[in-house]
């Protein structure tokens, strides 16, 4: 959990010129798309002007932000640029000697800072998967490894394993692991003191992946980037990189599938999408850091969808429009009302009380969150139920109300209700956009925990509940 300190000023939205009609109307655009957001927060001339979040996810509550990581990455890389350690025509075979193959190609030993950070080393499709089958034990290599039929610059392909190479060489450079020099340099000055990170085997973070911030310190970050690098009286980033990174270097292409995505199609920064107005980090799953210099607007946003943009799309219908426009204070009052309300809708259904259930989970169901034949246990306690899922995961869960645990070292929150004979829970991993729907026939005495989006590191439940977070202990 994160300090009660705020990171940034307060104000109504009619204070700073700004319609809460607008906001609402975003909310109302959300809503009839059936859109799940954890959170949002919108920032208008440095102030926040409408903060929510849907229950059971909270303010003070990291959440897993994907890729929007990268955009920090970028931001380690400039600072590490800055310092002179580094360069963006400095070659990875260079920089990290011990990473490379025997068997590299002329075009591998050519690729640059440039290449890696707007993602044109010249593969055609994301690398990650190959690259780790290749060399399960050093990605750099695994990266290095897998072909490149384009000529390195000329072409922009959404490519993880650039995001991990950057991390390697900032970290080499700096003797400072990518966490610890992005604390020092730029969490700990701004007032963020729960950045939180996943790890592979190594130790070593993501870098591409596994940041966990508050909605605020997202918002935090798109505010010091519109400020061009400042946070009040100090420059933490240099505002030249700032410039830099937050520019178009490339075209983007269209996605494979066909699906219109105005805002992806832009062109691509320094591990940032441009936008049709200003910039933003995009996350899988809803979580997006979205900067509006021309309207000196900040919007963040978490959540569990794949609609990143139709939100993208409510943003610029619903917002744009209100910006000079403010409204009455009965407006603001009447928004910030709807704002304390959001919630998720809980499981519906009895208390049963006194009633237990024991059953074997079947994970032949699409989407398993949990191995086969492990024995399943309800057993009801005040106002709720013990969940114990195998040997080692038991899990609080209300009824009506969410309740949380940490079986594991790390928080779940959980509600359930019996419908008939079938008991239902939803289990929310709240620190990320997952969560497992547990239903469980008793007249079958069979059971399946399926998540709503599969994470894309591991779908281990355990793994996911851990403490420290380790989600991929398998590569490194």
């Amino acid at each position: 959990m994160s300090s009660d300190r705020a990171l940034l000023p307060r104000s109504a939205p009619s204070a700073v010129g700004m319609s809460s009609r607008g906001i609402a109307a975003l909310l109302d655009r959300l809503e009839a798309q059936a859109i799940e957001c954890h959170s949002v927060m919108v920032v208008r001339h440095g102030h926040v002007v409408a903060e929510g979040w849907w229950a059971p996810y909270s303010a003070g509550r990291p959440h897993l932000l994907y890729s929007v990581t990268k955009s920090f990455t970028s931001i380690a890389v400039g600072l590490a640029i800055a310092d002179g350690l580094l360069s963006l025509d400095d070659r990875v075979v260079d920089v990290l000697p011990g990473h490379v193959p025997a068997d590299i190609s002329e075009q591998g030993r050519r690729l640059t800072v440039h290449h890696l950070l707007s993602m044109t080393t010249g593969h055609r499709t994301d690398s990650l998967g190959e690259a780790w089958q290749l060399e399960p034990g050093d990605l750099v290599k695994g990266f290095l490894r897998v072909p490149f039929p384009e000529a390195e610059g000329t072409r922009h392909t959404y490519d993880n394993p650039t995001t991990f190479v950057l991390a390697r060489l900032v970290e080499r450079v700096t003797g400072r692991s990518l966490p610890e020099l992005l604390d020092e340099r730029l969490f700990t000055p701004m007032g963020v003191d729960h950045a939180e990170w996943d790890r592979v085997a190594s130790g070593a973070a993501f870098g591409f992946h596994g940041l966990h911030l508050t909605t605020e310190a997202v918002a935090a970050f798109g505010e010091l980037l519109l400020r061009g690098g400042r946070w009040g009286e100090r420059q933490l980033v240099p505002r030249e990189w700032v410039e830099l990174a937050t520019r178009r270097h490339i075209d983007t292409l269209p996605f494979e599938d066909g699906s219109r995505n105005a805002d992806y199609l832009r062109g691509y920064g320094y591990q940032f999408w441009m936008s049709r107005h200003g910039y933003h980090g995009d996350g899988a799953f809803g979580q997006q850091c979205v900067v509006v210099p021309s309207h000196d607007l900040v919007v963040a946003v978490t959540g569990a969808h794949t609609q990143a943009q139709a939100v993208l799309d409510a943003i610029w219908d619903c917002l744009l429009p209100g910006i000079d426009h403010g409204g009455s204070t009965q407006d603001d009052q009447v928004l910030a009302e709807r704002l304390r309300r959001l919630s998720l809708a809980p499981v519906s259904g009895s208390a049963a009380p006194e009633r237990s259930a024991k059953a074997r989970l079947d994970a032949s169901a699409a989407d398993s969150a949990l191995p086969d034949g492990t024995t399943v246990i309800i057993d009801p306690v005040d106002r709720g139920w013990l969940l114990r899922l195998g040997p080692s995961l038991t899990v609080e869960a209300g009824h009506g109300e969410w309740r949380e645990s940490s079986p594991l070292g790390r928080p779940i929150v959980a509600a359930g209700a019996w419908q008939g004979n079938t008991f239902v829970a939803d289990l929310y991993v709240i620190t990320t956009p997952h969560r497992v729907r547990l239903v469980v026939d008793t007249d079958a005495g069979t059971a399946v925990a399926t998540w709503n989006i599969v994470p894309l590191t591991s779908p281990s439940l355990e793994l996911h509940l851990l403490s420290p977070l380790m989600t991929r202990p398998d590569v490194a």
